[in-house]
């Protein structure tokens, strides 16, 4: 694909993303996010691809951003351009994306994993909100992310400490879903990422629409939205497979249509 800064493998229906800058523990400059939106394009496009894997080459998943190619008169514009469409892709991407955490993740580094569906992270990983190290503020969703996964409280004490917390407590808290031993963390995501591979994919991607669009709705918009995304669900391939498997008592085989 012509990526220097990402890996990218497709097999068993997963498109597998991994950041590789691991001597710069996998931080962002303009040329990984070009690749990166490079790569979720192409997993959006290729009908074989059903699920996503994101993770991080080395010791890391991601540091954030690259400080040293940062260039401070255009921020505005590198947030815009890069990281606030890396999180709009990653969220309307009609594929579940599961993220496997490896090692630190901080600042954008750490929105960007929850900007995924399904996070998974090794029982060394670390979350850090470290923007306010620097004087900047929480970007790439975190201001958005973080109360909603974690609570007022706690998200203006990890916005404004800027401390360290452990997989376990992001675990506890809400923030990330399971936790793994680091020698299977690989193993554990790709075979998550392989099992929804093998799922409606379609309806998977309704689904997530349908929770995306739940968090600026009241009850009585969000049930229209439901009925709106059942009608279409309704008419997949693979939902006629999942009620006529249901009635034969059989396994379903979805195709992804």
């Amino acid at each position: 694909m012509g990526w220097s800064t990402i890996g990218y493998h497709c097999a068993d229906g997963v498109a597998t993303v991994t950041l590789n800058r691991p001597d710069k523990l996998n931080s962002f400059t303009a040329d990984m996010h070009r690749d990166l939106a490079g790569a979720l394009d192409q997993a959006a496009r290729d009908d074989s691809v059903r699920a996503l894997l994101l993770t991080g080459a080395g010791r890391a998943f991601c540091a954030g951003q690259d400080l040293s190619s940062l260039d401070m008169t255009h921020v505005g514009d590198t947030i815009e351009i890069h990281y606030n469409a890396l999180v709009r892709k990653l969220r309307s991407l009609p594929k579940p994306v599961v993220c496997a955490v490896n090692g630190v993740a901080a600042g954008a580094g750490a929105n960007v994993a929850l900007a995924c569906d399904i996070v998974l992270a090794g029982r060394s990983a670390t979350f850090i909100q470290a923007f306010c190290k620097i004087g900047l503020v929480p970007d790439t969703g975190g201001t958005w992310f973080l109360p909603r996964l974690v609570g007022s409280a706690r998200a203006g004490a990890l916005a404004l400490l800027g401390e360290s917390i452990t997989a376990e407590q992001a675990a506890a808290w809400g923030m990330i879903w399971q936790v793994c031993d680091d020698a299977l963390l690989t193993e554990e995501a790709g075979a998550l990422a392989r099992q929804l591979a093998t799922q409606p994919t379609k309806g998977l991607g309704l689904i997530k629409q349908a929770l995306n669009r739940s968090l600026a709705n009241d009850l009585d918009t969000q049930l229209g939205v439901e009925r709106e995304l059942q009608v279409a669900a309704s008419r997949t391939e693979d939902c006629r497979e999942g009620i006529a498997a249901f009635l034969a008592k059989r396994p379903p085989v979805f195709t992804g249509r």
